[in-house]
């Protein structure tokens, strides 16, 4: 959530130090703490880079 906070204000993005206070991954129904997840990523992802946000 941090790579994406960063990215969106490089950017240009107007994102506020409150309004990311107020961030969390437990808001989000599709996640599920206590659960396996199988993921397929594309190899440059494995090796540790970040895919390019959605436009």
């Amino acid at each position: 959530m941090n790579a994406a906070i960063q990215q969106l204000r490089r950017e240009g993005y107007p994102v506020m130090d409150s309004d990311v206070e107020k961030l969390s991954p437990l808001q989000c129904g599709h996640i599920n703490m206590q659960g396996r997840y199988s993921f397929t990523v594309p190899e440059s992802v494995s090796k540790g880079e970040l895919r390019a946000f959605n436009e």
